[in-house]
């Protein structure tokens, strides 16, 4: 009996994990296998949707060999509340029901090993009882496998939101009430390309990955044409758009279109995007043409690292938010007057810093506003309005962090289904299934990820949709500036307070302080040429710019130097046009009070002020550091008054550097004979000499008194 009870026991604890399918074995097997979908349609639910098809492919990640990889589709419960979608978004375990049976993927999957996915699912019968009723329905794809030594598990899936205007064959609600919807379409980059950008020469890119970016399938590029093909037929959608553009990328593409480097570790070469930047910044400009604008900060900054770079100073934030005037000279048309869309929610100093550079209206997550408004806020002890952004929405399409050990992932992860999510959630902060009474909303503001990646077709299938949505009712359209004409809803207050556990890495903050205090001492010692007529400040400002990319939200989790790289290349490029000549031949001192002559070249358009500095000077000995004035664009030699220490053979490295202490180029070795010393020199050895004499006369005198006092005692 004990046998056939230990037996029993032993083929249940196998038997479980089979049975369960998924949510026992997560935490013990993880995700092995990795579902990449390539295709999802229908991407809305509606009355003449007869069938559902996914495809993709499934790939073991893992180190073990997987047999007998199987996939179906599961289905949820329509979502009532906002934490319903908030589990499917996060990729938790959900209450869902099979819509699917099994269906085999491969025999085995080695490691590495990919095999193809394609689900098509009539929905007739049962299975479109399933989503019979108007709502958001969490959908998963689901692979389960038996991985080596191992038993059967979950091991991979993908979790997502399938929006059903009405069920399939079912008659379209009649539908009232429905809130007006803005869509934000942010055109930044990914990260920063600018490696040196000096005032009065040609741009120089640390790569040449943005002439990808701009054309072809380049995400960039698929970001304009998709646009540009939804707004030409679809007006409801156009009126509904507002397209949000990042200076900084528009100044780099303008750049680009005239010529510009790229840097190498062998030295700089051309780049090959000139005619791709030309014809972008044509697409661009026709699309955005009368239409909506709203400007990004300057490289997307971090407004808040910017306060802290040059703490009680609000230049760089002001550089940042002034880009308004760079989108109105390069598309031709001027931005929402005093309107700034920033990544976050910005803190108080921000917001006085905003306020003082001429902003009115910051565009923000409403989850950070108090009170929680579906109009605008004023914020309390500013002139800033905050305008909510939909929390929802914008967390579906950006991504939520997924729980813990879990071995589902978001659909938003999926380059070509990476809207679906905010498809979903769209639909249900519009109201689609949820129960008669619920609060909604007046108006949505969709802020897409900054720098959303994916396809051009994925963009297209989701302005489509969105279109869809407009023309189905579900949402009316509303023009950014319609929207910002009403009055603020409430007063009250952002933020937490804290800082974002998110934000700029410290040390990229504390380098670009380091690097913005050595561009202040070379702005301080330089002065107008009347013949250039170049202002200090404009040979300076390459370096303020770098400074705010530096601190671009695309930097976060990327490496420190990265981040900082742009604003030491252009301080090195200031102070390196500044510098001592290394001599070709030795320099013979005539006397010990030989000046040494030092030529120094300025190619900047300014003249600066500087001290020389000797090292390594063990053999000569400089006058008092003095303030030497070089003259703009030019070069001559200086003789620098220096005394020999001793007579012979020794060098000398001579350097530059500001009175505040900047350092201007890079040091110049001096080889250097002498046969004299100098008349100082000189003097100070006979001094000791005379002085040495004088002692030893005087020990010499006293010996001598003392002996005979000694022997006038003995007598």
């Amino acid at each position: 009996m004990k046998r056939f009870a230990a037996a029993f026991l032993s083929v249940l604890f196998l038997a479980v994990p089979a049975l369960a399918g998924a949510s026992v074995a997560q935490a013990e097997e993880g995700a092995r296998l990795r579902v990449d979908l390539s295709g999802l349609s229908p991407r809305v639910i509606t009355t003449s949707t007869t069938t559902l098809t996914v495809t993709g492919t499934v790939t073991n990640t893992g180190d073990r060999k997987v047999t007998r990889p199987q996939v179906r589709l599961q289905v949820g419960d329509r979502a009532t509340t906002e934490r319903g979608v908030g589990d499917v978004l996060s990729g938790a375990v959900i209450k869902d029901t099979p819509l699917t049976d099994f269906t085999s993927v491969a025999e085995v999957l080695e490691p590495g090993q990919s095999a193809p996915l394609n689900i098509s699912v009539p929905l007739t019968g049962t299975r479109a009882e399933r989503l019979s009723r108007p709502g958001v329905y969490p959908l998963l794809v689901n692979v389960n496998g038996t991985p080596e030594f191992g038993g059967p598990a979950r091991l991979g899936a993908v979790s997502m939101l399938m929006p059903a205007l009405t069920g399939p064959g079912k008659q379209a609600p009649s539908r009232s009430g429905a809130p007006s919807m803005t869509l934000l379409w942010p055109l930044t980059g990914n990260v920063p390309h600018v490696y040196a950008s000096p005032y009065g020469s040609p741009l120089v890119l640390a790569d040449d990955r943005m002439a990808a970016e701009i054309s072809g399938d380049g995400r960039l590029n698929a970001l304009v044409t998709a646009a540009a093909s939804a707004v030409r037929t679809n007006s409801d959608l156009a009126k509904s758009m507002c397209f949000a553009l990042d200076p900084d990328l528009l100044a780099t593409v303008d750049a680009m279109s005239r010529g510009y480097l790229v840097h190498t570790e062998s030295g700089n070469v051309d780049g090959k995007g000139a005619d791709a930047a030309k014809a972008w910044l044509s697409d661009l400009r026709s699309l955005v043409g009368s239409r909506c604008v709203v400007a990004l900060p300057f490289a997307d900054a971090d407004l808040d690292a910017l306060t802290r770079i040059h703490p009680g100073d609000t230049g760089l934030v002001t550089r940042a938010a002034a880009g308004a005037a760079t989108i109105q000279q390069l598309t031709g048309v001027t931005p929402q007057t005093g309107v700034l869309w920033p990544d976050g929610t910005p803190s108080a100093s921000v917001l006085s810093a905003l306020s003082e550079a001429g902003v009115r209206t910051v565009l923000a997550d409403a989850g950070k506003l108090a009170p929680a408004a579906g109009g605008g806020v004023t914020v309390q002890g500013s002139t800033v309005r905050v305008q909510p952004t939909d929390s929802l929405i914008s967390a579906a399409m950006t991504g939520v962090p997924a729980v813990p050990d879990s071995v589902t992932v978001a659909a938003t992860t999926e380059r070509a289904v990476a809207s679906q999510n905010g498809l979903g959630a769209l639909a249900f902060r519009a109201g689609l299934g949820q129960p008669a009474g619920q609060q909604r909303p007046n108006h949505l503001l969709i802020a897409p990820p900054r720098r959303w990646d994916a396809s051009a077709e994925e963009f297209t299938a989701y302005l489509r949709q969105v279109g869809d949505f407009l023309d189905a009712g579900l949402v009316t359209a509303t023009g950014l500036s319609t929207l910002l004409a009403a009055g603020p809803a409430a007063s009250g207050t952002v933020g937490d307070g804290g800082q974002d556990p998110a934000g700029i890495d410290e040390g990229v903050v504390s380098t670009l302080s380091a690097l913005d205090v050595q561009a202040t001492g070379l702005a301080s010692a330089m002065q107008l040429d009347p013949t250039k007529r170049v202002k200090p400040d404009d040979v300076v400002e390459p370096v303020r710019l770098a400074e705010v990319r530096g601190a671009s939200t695309a930097w976060r989790g990327l490496p420190a130097d990265a981040a900082t790289a742009n604003a030491q290349a252009e301080l090195a490029s200031i102070s390196g046009r500044v510098t001592v000549s290394q001599p070709k031949q030795t320099i013979a001192l005539a006397s010990g009070n030989s000046p040494l002559p030092v030529y120094v070249s300025n190619d900047l358009p300014v003249g600066i002020n500087a001290r020389f500095t000797l090292n390594n000077n063990t053999g000569l000995r400089p006058e008092d550091a003095k303030d030497w004035y070089f003259p703009a664009s030019g070069g001559k030699n200086y003789f620098l008054p220096v005394e020999a220490l001793r007579a012979g053979r020794f060098s000398v490295d001579v350097s530059l550097s500001t009175p505040t202490g900047t350092p201007l180029g890079s040091s110049a070795r001096f080889e250097l004979t002498s046969t004299e010393y100098g008349a100082i020199t000189i003097i100070a050895t006979v001094a000791a000499g005379v002085a040495l004499l004088l002692l030893a006369s005087r020990r010499i005198y006293r010996r001598v008194k003392d002996a005979r006092a000694g022997r006038d005692v003995v007598g």
